[in-house]
């Protein structure tokens, strides 16, 4: 019988996480391990910028009102699920990365909305709209399964929650992800490219 899949990114990425395992005909744990909240802030005058940098889709799902006032700014988006869900609240995306900001082609003048945790972007002026409380879900039923981490601070939490790991292995959605979440785990898959898709045929492998 497949090891579980434990899907631990905060809602609603874990419902779509889990439901595309389940449609693979996996069992899967729900185990966010950490739930985004909207910060209030005040958009800027558009025309001081050249760009919008979204980096996650919290940031659209979380901007509220604000972001209409920033729709005549082009936008610049880490990520497919990042760029559907800026198309979806009516931006216009205009470039997107598969290989994070580095990868990027950034304007002079660029508008970063981002969540209280998030990498700095130097060249960018950077309003914080969203946050992310960390939880303690119970993840006993993970004790030989397969841990999909989807971020390096979710790495970093897991490992914080988990003293016994020989039997977890971990899935990550990159390197980064990897690294933070530490050593002793049965064994490490890392997702040939930053997608959902990717990391849960990473899991896959270690399932069985």
């Amino acid at each position: 019988m497949s090891r579980p899949l434990g899907v631990l990114r905060p809602e609603p990425g874990n419902a779509a996480t889990a439901a595309r395992i389940a449609g693979l005909g996996h069992r899967t744990l729900r185990l966010p391990l950490f739930a985004v909240t909207p910060v209030a802030w005040e958009a800027p005058d558009p025309g001081d910028f050249d760009a919008l940098l979204l980096t996650s889709a919290n940031a659209v799902r979380h901007g509220g009102d604000q972001l209409a006032g920033l729709r005549a700014l082009p936008v610049i988006a880490v990520g497919a699920a990042t760029a559907r869900a800026a198309r979806d609240a009516g931006l216009t995306v205009t470039q997107i990365g598969e290989a994070g900001v580095a990868a990027l082609r950034l304007p002079p003048r660029v508008l970063h909305l981002a969540g209280r945790e998030h990498h700095a972007v130097p060249e960018a002026d950077t309003r914080i709209v969203y946050d992310s409380v960390a939880l303690s879900p119970d993840l006993s039923g993970l004790s030989d399964g397969v841990a999909l981490v989807h971020s390096p601070r979710a790495g970093a939490r897991l490992a914080k929650l988990v003293a016994e790991r020989r039997g977890i292995a971990v899935a990550a959605i990159s390197p980064a992800a990897a690294a933070a979440a530490g050593s002793g785990w049965r064994a490490i898959a890392v997702a040939d490219r930053p997608d959902d898709v990717a990391t849960i045929a990473a899991a896959l492998t270690l399932a069985d």
